[in-house]
């Protein structure tokens, strides 16, 4: 009696489970609802409703996906935010203290290292809020919402990265912050005073930087809603911070003796080896644009590589018809090239398209280098041949070969059946200039007004080591 009661209580379970599911059959792990024909009301009875909404009701929207943070994305973008640290510090520095002479090692290797503090903090205090903050209105400038970073924490923020903590972002975009002024510092390497320098540096960041992020990269930026396609920073790395050094070395003058006596580098390996940390660093910049581990980081990782192959190739062609022999600094300056002219397009284009954009970055940054003694100017470490030059060529570039083949987020470029993207690439291009250079102008002439520019003559003779640290580079 009790074995019967007991199979009596599993049948009726049995039972009342079946009828929870009337219609409803299971076929490889998928769920189908069988449908039910609708009723045919009678003459003179209400009819009965049909499946779906009442009419005249606006249905509801699909909820969106809600933002989840991925351990590999966030991965890849911790090392791609140390990547491009690398490349200020030491590949930045080295690159550029190898190429001046041994009196003013320490004081350039000084420019890419001090930088790295005075930006970070600028950034954590406002820079952030104002490049990537609510837009204030236009798409000029974000506000101060997120000033000391209130609000950013391990929580992703959908409107720039759903997959990786808002704090993930916004460290990788600090390192971005960081290496432009430190790319204009080899324009007036040699002859500028430490104290005007850091002053410089804070208002670059402030008043040019941080705007021209908001512009191009910030949700309602003035660029990002005309079109403008930047993936990585040719407009706000690389434009701003050659049209910044061209004003730069026109308002501090010429070195003394430029002109007049030979300033070869004075440690060429060091630039080379600074040069060979930039283009493993630049890897972290271009492919940790696409803000994921995935197959457009990927594709961005791989136009980054051909592109800097074919300028190098390009430049020390160049140099074999000018020069009459390819050059080890030729090479190292071709890389450095080509991987600014990528940048704009890096998520945006072909392997082939690529390889055209490095050899245009290779050939016209060369003739752009070898123009500067007959234009006048004492761009020290050629920061407007090589970026402004490269960058200017990239972010037009862009708007031949980019292809929706490649990323459909983008646009396709001229070579695509799409010439109005090329037009609004220049107008990217126009913008940051004017940005880049007033906006420099009016501040170096505040400083030159407040604290003066350059140091002495006799300190500059003597050598910034000495003049501004009181060290020397070499015993």
């Amino acid at each position: 009696m009790p074995q019967s009661k007991n199979w009596s209580v599993l049948l009726l379970v049995l039972v009342l489970s079946w009828s929870s599911f009337p219609s409803t059959t299971f076929a490889q792990g998928t769920t189908q609802t069988t449908p039910t024909a609708p009723t045919i009301p009678t003459p003179g009875m209400a009819p009965t409703p049909l499946p779906g909404p009442a009419p005249g009701a606006v249905p509801l929207p699909a909820a969106a996906p809600q933002p989840k943070i991925d351990k590999g994305d966030t991965a890849w973008m911790l090392t791609s935010s140390a990547l491009v640290l690398m490349m200020t510090i030491p590949g930045l520095f080295l690159f550029y203290g190898g190429l001046v002479r041994s009196k003013n090692a320490l004081g350039t290797i000084m420019h890419s290292f001090i930088i790295v503090a005075v930006v970070t903090i600028q950034w954590a205090l406002w820079g952030y809020s104002l490049a990537f903050g609510p837009d204030i209105g236009g798409g000029w400038i974000g506000n101060l919402d997120w000033f000391g970073l209130n609000g950013v924490g391990p929580e992703p923020n959908a409107d720039y990265a759903a997959t990786i903590p808002h704090a993930a972002f916004m460290i990788y975009q600090m390192m971005f912050a960081i290496i432009t002024p430190a790319l204009i510092t080899g324009a007036f390497a040699e002859r500028v005073k430490f104290s005007s320098f850091l002053v410089f540096i804070i208002l670059w960041a402030t008043f040019i930087y941080d705007p021209l992020a908001h512009w191009v990269w910030g949700v309602k930026g003035l660029l990002r809603e005309m079109g403008a396609l930047d993936f990585a920073g040719g407009t706000v790395v690389h434009i701003s911070s050659g049209a910044s050094a061209l004003v730069a070395a026109i308002m501090f003058g010429k070195r003394i003796g430029y002109g007049q006596e030979a300033m070869p580098p004075h440690n060429l390996p060091f630039s080379v080896i600074g040069a060979g940390l930039l283009w493993v660093g630049w890897f972290g910049f271009n492919a940790g644009s696409a803000l994921a581990a995935d197959g457009l980081a990927t594709s961005a990782f791989v136009s980054t590589h051909i592109a800097t192959a074919a300028a190098v190739l390009a430049w020390l062609a160049m140099d074999w018809i000018v020069r009459g022999k390819p050059t080890v600094l030729g090479a190292a300056s071709g890389a450095v090239a080509g991987l600014v002219a990528i940048t704009p397009g890096a998520g945006f284009v072909g392997p082939i398209s690529a390889i055209w954009i490095g050899i245009g970055g290779g050939v016209l940054c060369s003739m752009a280098c070898s123009l500067k003694p007959k234009l006048g100017y004492d761009d020290s470490l050629d920061v407007v041949g090589v970026h402004g030059v490269g960058g200017t060529w990239g972010a037009l570039a862009t708007g031949l070969f980019a292809s929706k083949a490649v990323n459909a987020a983008g646009n396709d470029g001229l070579f695509f059946g799409n010439p109005g993207q090329l037009w609004t690439q220049l107008i990217a291009v126009v913008f940051t200039l004017i940005l880049a250079m007033v906006g420099t102008f009016i501040i170096l002439s505040i400083v030159k007004a407040v604290m003066g520019l350059r140091v002495a003559d006799d300190e500059e003779r003597i050598g910034l080591d000495l003049s501004q640290h009181n060290e020397r580079a070499y015993e």
